[in-house]
């Protein structure tokens, strides 16, 4: 999905083409071309195929699956588009590692969207993506991608460290993410709510309280505060459903090893206590392991 308003976008203002996993997927975005409708309506059209081979080598190559699926889009890519850019928009830390030898941007978004069908995405959180140089990448490459996606209509903002915004990012992803979850709630109201004892706001709080303290033990100042963060998001009146409660519900693989889990082992790191994270990620993982087969 975040691929899908990547590649309409800016299949505006550039040539775009598109990396499928499965060949009826690349038939129909060549055939019909990439809708976006919600807060934009467009229709674009773009190049498709399953094989890295039988596309041109692009400038950049957005990397936008999620980190369950990362190792294998690395692999996919392995040998081939040598002098492309590599931007990573995967959730928690440690995406760019998984492709040495590059020039890679690291990047995180807000922006969400719905899938329609393989061709059809609504675009519905029109917030920013933060992106910044990882390893001896110059930072004006990610001011040129920063312009482009904005040229395109979408919002972005380059860093020349981007370890402050991707920590905020990390710690409302492994607090939300997590609660939606094991609650079934989607990302609404009750995440903010601390009025009474048992109000979820107040388990949320903690969590963040939690992250913060582990971003301050690592030397990261963080670029917003997670917890304004949530409780901003919570007053936009959409009820979003965060991917990890998605997942949960079609009794897939989450992303919790990457995320809450990332920011566990930071803490271990750290020699920081982090009681609530850690629960949330073994219940999580719990959850996981009850619908695997004995």
């Amino acid at each position: 999905m975040i691929g899908s308003l990547f590649a309409g976008h800016l299949g505006r203002v550039a040539e775009v083409t598109v990396l499928t996993r499965r060949e009826e997927h690349a038939e129909a975005l060549n055939a019909e071309g990439l809708r976006v409708s919600g807060r934009h309506d467009f229709v674009t059209r773009v190049r498709a195929a399953t094989d890295p081979a039988a596309l041109p080598e692009p400038e950049l190559a957005i990397v936008a699956t999620k980190t369950t699926e990362l190792a294998a889009a690395a692999a996919r890519l392995e040998g081939h588009w040598p002098r492309a850019a590599v931007m990573t928009v995967q959730n928690g830390l440690g995406a760019e590692a998984a492709f040495p030898g590059r020039r890679v941007l690291s990047a995180v978004t807000f922006m969400s969207g719905t899938r329609h069908s393989d061709t059809h995405v609504e675009y519905i959180l029109d917030t920013e993506t933060w992106l910044g140089p990882y390893g001896e990448t110059p930072y004006e490459l990610a001011e040129e991608v920063a312009a482009l996606i904005v040229e395109s209509g979408l919002k972005a903002q380059a860093f020349p460290d981007l370890r402050p915004a991707q920590w905020s990012k990390l710690i409302f992803n492994a607090t939300v993410n997590a609660v939606a979850a094991l609650t079934g709630l989607p990302h609404d109201h009750h995440f903010a709510d601390r009025e009474h004892p048992g109000d979820l706001g107040n388990l949320v709080y903690g969590l963040v309280e939690e992250g913060k303290r582990v971003a301050d033990a690592s030397g990261v100042e963080l670029h917003e505060d997670p917890w304004e963060m949530n409780v901003l998001a919570t007053r936009r009146g959409s009820r979003h459903y965060p991917s990890m409660l998605e997942d949960v519900e079609a009794r897939r693989p989450t992303e919790i090893e990457h995320i809450t889990g990332a920011l566990v082992r930071e803490a271990g790191k750290a020699g920081v206590e982090v009681p609530l994270h850690t629960a949330l990620y073994r219940l999580v993982r719990g959850r996981e392991a009850s619908w695997e087969p004995d």
